[in-house]
């Protein structure tokens, strides 16, 4: 690979066709779009014909789980949370057993992922509807999973594969409707942070710049897919999505969880919410979020959350994951982001 190619971002795609004769005899022709991923070179294809297909469950907001109402089994529900959650690592914290802070409690996971995993309560309900979750909650939840983290690199140094995620609802792997994130550090790299760690430091070698701030700064410069900003959080519409509804929220030139101030994971909140509206009004419930970071001080990888539609959880929906994704490894969207981020703008206006 030369130079260039490490140093500059390409928005590369390319339209094939599907030709046939349609059941009234008439012949068609029926473009895809294929796109290629501009820092993981991975490709995505659009097929726009099926956006016109009726998807089952989307005619409105699928009704709550059926547990939404029954809190009496939920381990993360008072007063259960005390005896049947599990209490942190003496060598983690000799004055707390769990971390608290307002409505967040945090506490490891009772089936953990990595060497350092726990769950981050936020919002004392049972069940949040998307984008119905409290602001100052949800926030505080995030300043938890902070603190946490720093003494897990207080504690194991070497753990520097650190990351966020929420599931919410089963269709996106939640196993508890009960609101949370989930925390993980490791010695070991996950994939995405072993690629972009890589990409984004070979990046900045080539050409002095932050990966993420440069991608920015073309999705600014292009304005199609750039959505809006929350704070010093910018929100843009992923170009080759690797999920439906695909968005970005960039914290330029920050690359540490311990960096952000108060108010900085308070903007991050805001602009979450401002998606989850999104998807509520286009009567989606489940999705996925993930904030990854690598806590090594020659890291040039940024703050990027990825925040994802999953398929509903409803009776009879499809899952948003095929044959072509599972086996052929390229993502399959209806949707163009161009479009994604014209129905995203609005929820960020105020």
């Amino acid at each position: 690979m030369s130079s260039d190619e490490h140093s500059e971002l390409t928005f590369a795609s390319q339209t094939v066709s599907a030709k046939f004769i349609d059941p009234a005899g008439q012949l068609v022709e029926r473009p895809v779009e294929i796109r290629t991923h501009p820092i993981s070179g991975r490709t995505c294809r659009i097929a726009f014909s099926r956006i016109k297909e009726k998807e089952t469950g989307t005619d409105a907001l699928p009704q709550p789980p059926p547990d939404a109402g029954d809190t009496s089994k939920c381990p993360f529900c008072r007063p259960q949370v005390d005896s049947q959650t599990p209490r942190l690592n003496p060598d983690l914290t000799d004055e707390e057993s769990r971390l608290s802070r307002h409505d967040s409690l945090l506490f490891p996971n009772l089936f953990p992922y990595g060497s350092y995993s726990a769950v981050s309560l936020f919002n004392n309900d049972h069940f949040v509807e998307i984008g119905k979750a409290s602001h100052s909650s949800y926030t505080d939840s995030f300043l938890n999973c902070c603190r946490y983290l720093a003494r897990v690199i207080d504690h194991d140094p070497q753990a520097v594969y650190m990351a966020i995620t929420q599931n919410h609802l089963p269709s996106a792997g939640g196993s508890l409707i009960h609101p949370h994130l989930q925390i993980n550090a490791d010695r070991v790299a996950a994939n995405h942070h072993r690629f972009l760690l890589e990409r984004a430091d070979t990046f900045y070698q080539h050409s002095d710049d932050f990966l993420f701030s440069t991608y920015l700064g073309h999705e600014k410069k292009d304005g199609s897919r750039y959505i809006g900003k929350t704070g010093s959080w910018e929100w843009v519409a992923a170009f080759a999505p690797e999920g439906f509804f695909e968005i970005w929220g960039i914290l330029p030139r920050t690359t540490s969880l311990q960096q952000p101030a108060v108010s900085d994971w308070e903007d991050l909140v805001q602009g979450i919410l401002s998606i989850q509206r999104l998807y509520r009004s286009i009567n989606r419930n489940g999705y996925n979020l993930g904030l990854l970071s690598v806590e090594v001080p020659t890291s040039r990888l940024e703050l990027r959350v990825a925040i994802v539609v999953r398929s509903n959880y409803a009776p009879w929906t499809r899952s948003d994951h095929t044959g072509f994704e599972v086996m052929l490894g390229d993502m399959t969207t209806f949707v163009a982001p161009e479009q994604t981020a014209e129905w995203a703008r609005p929820f960020f206006s105020s």
